[in-house]
């Protein structure tokens, strides 16, 4: 199962059993919202996201993006995109078990901050692994 949650515990979710575009995100919006170089992500069907103790709160970050995270402790969640609506993007390392879903490739690299050196041999794509 795909188990997860927040630094403080505040808040809890159940994504499913399947993870989908596990990737690691090196776009501005994700450096900016994390504080991190890049932000590693898995999508879920919108279907099986149960969220089984509290609620994140959400913004959004751009014209079709939104994205939650937990109101006492901060942590960043989850990311959805009006053109993708059903399914939802997850932090890969607020999962209990993360070691279980590494990235498979790197997304907005045309964006990445300069000292940053990828040498994984994952793919890697100047936007959206989806779009490029």
């Amino acid at each position: 199962m795909l188990n997860g949650g927040c630094l403080c515990g505040d808040i809890r979710y159940d994504a499913g059993a399947r993870a989908m575009h596990q990737s690691a995100c090196h776009c501005s919006m994700c450096r900016r919202a994390s504080g991190a170089p890049f932000v590693a992500w898995f999508s879920v069907p919108r279907a099986n996201l149960r969220w089984l103790q509290g609620r994140p709160s959400s913004y959004a970050s751009s014209e079709h993006g939104t994205r939650s995270f937990c109101p006492r402790c901060g942590t960043q969640l989850m990311f959805e995109d009006d053109r993708s609506p059903d399914e939802v993007d997850l932090t890969t390392c607020s999962l209990d078990e993360p070691d279980r879903f590494p990235p498979q490739s790197h997304i907005y690299t045309a964006t990445q901050v300069g000292w940053v050196k990828l040498d994984d041999g994952l793919p890697r794509f100047s936007a959206s692994s989806r779009s490029d």
